[in-house]
């Protein structure tokens, strides 16, 4: 995988687990606060109405109960404002703690009704339900006038609640038929159906006595409150803090722990290809990186393998041509030494003959230094170059012509194969010194009676220049050597036939120059055949 696509698809884990984690804590939250906020405020007014009513239930009367009001504010941390039904207020908590009134929120008010519920024992007829609640209107009408007067004289006041709903009654209801209904079975199901209906009946009239009752007793009863909770301006409840940092302290933390496999995973080849790179600097020219996979990361390691075994490819090679030049300088130098010491010294005559080898043996070491300053000039790119159309078949023409006695005297015949005329833009001085060196080198491989042939064959926008000769070839092992500086197939053949060992070198870096390429083929004993490919400045005519 990519490393850019590891990055991409780190960093969208995180930012995906991140959103995630932020999301479903946030909600959790949320629902969790607002349930437990609907439940607390739902538990605070049924406490507050529940004290109320209560209150109104014992004492008869709201005188007093300021107290209350202001004990139920101060345990819930409501505001809480009672009026009455006709809007005369009774108490605010606001006013009672010293402060001035706020106004009253947007929540509907709450209903406290202090007045009893009636029960009446069942299965009575309505005659006598009515009878019966006439008595504890009455009775009611008594008791709570006697409960305001104790609360109003300070007296506490305990009632107890009897079976009726009233404050002082305690009679036991009798059986139900109701009750008989519920356990009817099914060989009874007429009597269950008209037990039923004998309860709905008798809903409907504890209903109609129950507004009778509370009408009877308006006079005297606690009129009914409305009680307002909170303030206009009170804030909403707001989100804990505390799991929002928790949520952000694992985003972080999930943030820095990519970014530590990330930086884990990016550093460690960065850093071996630092220390590579180090002791590449300090001359360790065999330091490589470990390179795996197919990442950005291995691509790099790759290319600073193949940078180190360059450089160490071309070490080895500016020691082996250091070495090879020593080699090559150093018996003719020697051999110089040795007659002009003998000459100095009257040991040798100095006679023509004598004085042409040396003069040989000198012009041989200039040509190898000529070749050695060409080829450094080729492959520094600075080797100065005359470029124009040129027609390669007068070259190949001219190259024989040069050559031609060469080849006599060797018993060689030199032939042109150039049907057509091909315009290359070379420089022909360059171009001749590629041919005449792969010439030469023929005329030596072959034998007397052989062949060299200077072919020229058109191909497209291309142009194929061969070199074939019918010599001894070249075996296949020392065909990849064949361009090295110094190396010589034949390791009889040195400078006594004039090779410098750096023409094939010269050669391929002219022609590379020319942006073209060389190539060689040979089978022994059948010879060997050069072929040079150039682009074409024109179609061939």
């Amino acid at each position: 995988m990519s490393f850019r696509l590891r990055v991409t698809c780190l960093l969208m884990l995180v930012a995906l687990v991140a959103t995630a984690a932020t999301a479903w804590l946030t909600w959790r939250q949320a629902t969790g606060q607002v349930e437990k906020s609907v439940t607390a405020g739902q538990q605070e007014v049924a406490r507050i109405t529940a004290v109320l009513r209560e209150y109104g239930y014992v004492h008869g009367t709201w005188d007093g109960f300021s107290l209350t009001v202001s004990g139920l504010a101060k345990d819930t941390g409501q505001r809480i404002r009672v009026v009455t039904e006709s809007d005369v207020l009774l108490a605010d908590s606001d006013a009672l703690a010293g402060r001035e009134p706020r106004a009253v929120g947007g929540q509907p008010p709450v209903l406290v009704d202090p007045r009893p519920r009636i029960r009446l024992p069942r299965g009575l007829l309505p005659r006598a339900s009515w009878k019966r609640t006439i008595g504890m209107v009455g009775e009611y009408r008594s008791t709570v006038r006697y409960a305001a007067c104790l609360t109003r004289s300070g007296v506490k006041v305990s009632v107890r609640h009897g079976d009726s709903g009233l404050p002082q009654i305690s009679s036991k209801p009798g059986p139900s038929p109701c009750l008989k209904a519920e356990g009817t079975s099914d060989r009874q199901s007429d009597r269950g159906h008209e037990a039923m209906a004998a309860c709905e009946g008798q809903l409907d009239m504890i209903a109609c006595l129950q507004s009778a009752f509370n009408d009877q007793i308006a006079d005297v009863a606690p009129p009914r409150l409305e009680v307002h909770l909170g303030h206009q301006d009170e804030s909403p409840p707001t989100l804990a803090a505390a799991p929002a940092v928790g949520v952000a302290a694992g985003v972080a933390l999930a943030v820095i722990l990519g970014a530590l496999l990330l930086s884990r995973a990016v550093l460690r080849p960065v850093q071996a290809l630092t220390m590579a790179a180090r002791g590449l600097g300090e001359g360790d020219l065999s330091r490589r990186v470990p390179a795996s996979g197919k990442d950005e990361i291995a691509e790099l390691g790759r290319a600073f393998n193949r940078m180190a075994g360059s450089i160490q490819d071309g070490e080895q090679r500016q020691r082996r041509l250091t070495g090879d030049i020593a080699h090559e300088l150093r018996t003719p130098l020697a051999n110089l030494r040795g007659y002009l010491e003998a000459l100095q010294d009257g040991f040798v005559e100095p006679t023509p003959d004598l004085l042409d080898s040396l003069h040989e043996e000198v012009m041989l070491q200039q040509r190898i230094v000529d070749d050695l300053q060409d080829l450094a000039l080729a492959e520094a790119g600075a080797l100065t170059y005359h470029r124009a159309d040129l027609d390669l078949r007068d070259l190949l023409e001219t190259c024989r012509t040069a050559l031609r006695a060469q080849a006599e005297t060797a018993g060689i015949l030199l032939v042109v194969e150039a049907p057509y005329s091909v315009n290359v833009h070379a420089d022909s001085d360059r171009l001749r010194q590629v041919v005449g060196n792969l010439v030469g080198n023929a005329l030596r491989a072959t034998a007397p009676g052989g062949t060299v042939t200077l072919a020229l064959v058109p191909q497209g926008e291309l142009v194929i220049v061969e070199v074939r000769d019918t010599g001894k070839g070249i075996p296949a092992d020392d065909l990849p050597h064949l361009f090295d500086r110094f190396w010589r197939a034949d390791a009889a053949r040195g400078r006594a036939t004039g090779g410098s060992g750096l023409g094939l070198s010269i050669v391929r870096q002219i022609v590379a120059d020319h942006r073209g390429s060389i190539e060689v083929r040979s089978t022994v004993g059948v010879g060997t055949t050069f072929t040079i490919v150039l682009a074409t400045t024109a179609d061939p005519a």
